[in-house]
């Protein structure tokens, strides 16, 4: 109530019983978004001696453990804020987050902040909210509707708005076109990454040691969409060896790329996971899901396949360029005959007990005269 109170003594006004606060001391704040952002609200807020939990699909919780934040799901988050604050960007899954559903999970008069994106809390609902007293206040830079023309949020009592306000300081511009180069420079020479938007697995993604890992997990999700390209609901990802002990982040996000190769969407390691959820597959290196398990490591550090469920490879299948793959052995004259025709080149040729793959030089046009065969092109 502090800008209704500047605001009352600029009228000349002494309204010293009016407006009655309440501390922050041991109150509750939900944070949901615990990017880099989050991270900063969390720890600035605990400066108050607030309790501080969160809710982030891409943080793990150990993480977020170490700046303070214990994770809880959404379901079991809203009951326990006394104030919830959201930092996450704006996409179909985070489109009315907080909602008239959410509103009644939890404590009545809890106070809602969104200096985030507009939209991610329904605007429509937050008003119905704070008409009935189950909000009991909120703080709103941004809105759905820039600026808005329906003001009855901004109008309201309960209410303290400002026009999109975030980051509008002469220090915070001159900082950000800093930090722009300064990592752009440390892309380029392979340095860490700092400051990565909800993304503190692209500092590990973009080593020297690391890229060749990324590559296979891709390669290895985009053989499993060939192989499986209808799966959904649970895809495990178990690593080996202590150089990948904390590499599930990143890993899961590089297999999550390969499963949407078909996907409309831009996905890159920052949003895998989330378009990977939104279309009911998750990801948990092994990869497993649907009854199918694929087993590749590196080979000279290059991706390669050793293993197709019970199917062990005498030695290592290269998952770069065009593959073919036969569920039973192959018919070697056929494919000599098919690759002749087509002017391609046998390169390799793995058997094993129930799978057969071949690595040719170039795509094939026509399949039909090898029969049940799978046709994989990875990126080299």
């Amino acid at each position: 109530q502090i800008p209704q109170a500047a605001s009352s003594m600029k009228q000349g006004k002494w309204d010293r019983k009016k407006y009655m606060g309440s501390e922050l001391h041991g109150k509750t704040l939900g944070i949901l978004g615990l990017g880099r952002i989050g991270k900063e609200v969390a720890t600035r807020m605990q400066s108050f001696q607030m309790k501080t939990i969160g809710y982030d699909p891409i943080i793990p919780p150990e993480v977020t453990a170490e700046f303070g934040v214990q994770q809880f799901s959404l379901e079991e988050i809203w009951g326990q804020c006394d104030y919830i604050t959201v930092h996450t960007p704006l996409l179909p899954s985070t489109t009315g987050l907080v909602n008239d559903a959410t509103f009644s999970k939890c404590k009545r008069g809890v106070q809602v902040i969104n200096c985030a994106r507009g939209g991610i809390i329904d605007e429509a609902a937050l008003l119905r909210a704070l008409e009935s007293g189950q909000c009991g206040g909120a703080g709103l830079d941004v809105f759905t509707e820039e600026p808005p023309r329906d003001r009855a949020l901004v109008d309201h009592p309960l209410v303290i708005s400002l026009p999109h306000l975030g980051a509008s300081t002469h220090e915070a511009q001159n900082r950000c076109g800093e930090e722009v180069a300064l990592q752009i420079v440390d892309l380029v020479k392979d340095r860490a990454l700092l400051g990565a938007v909800n993304a503190p697995a692209l500092t590990k993604a973009f080593s020297p040691e690391t890229k060749p890992w990324i590559r296979l997990g891709e390669a290895l999700g985009r053989l499993f969409h060939y192989l499986l390209p209808e799966v959904r609901g649970e895809i495990q990802v178990t690593t080996t060896g202590g150089a990948l002990k904390n590499s599930g982040s990143f890993l899961c996000s590089a297999v999550a790329i390969g499963l949407l190769q078909n996907s409309d969407k831009k996905v890159n390691l920052v949003n895998a996971c989330i378009f990977a959820k939104d279309v009911g597959i998750q990801t948990a290196l092994e990869v497993s899901g649907g009854g199918l398990c694929l087993t590749g490591g590196l080979s000279g550090g290059a991706p390669c396949l050793s293993q197709i469920g019970a199917s062990d490879f005498k030695s290592p299948v290269s998952l770069n360029g065009t593959l073919l793959l036969w569920r039973d052995e192959a018919n070697l004259l056929k494919l000599i005959g098919a690759l002749a025709a087509a002017g391609s080149r046998l390169q390799t040729l793995h058997v094993s007990e129930g799978y057969t793959v071949a690595e040719i030089s170039a795509p094939l046009s026509d399949l039909s005269a090898l029969g049940s065969c799978l046709q994989i092109t990875l990126p080299a």
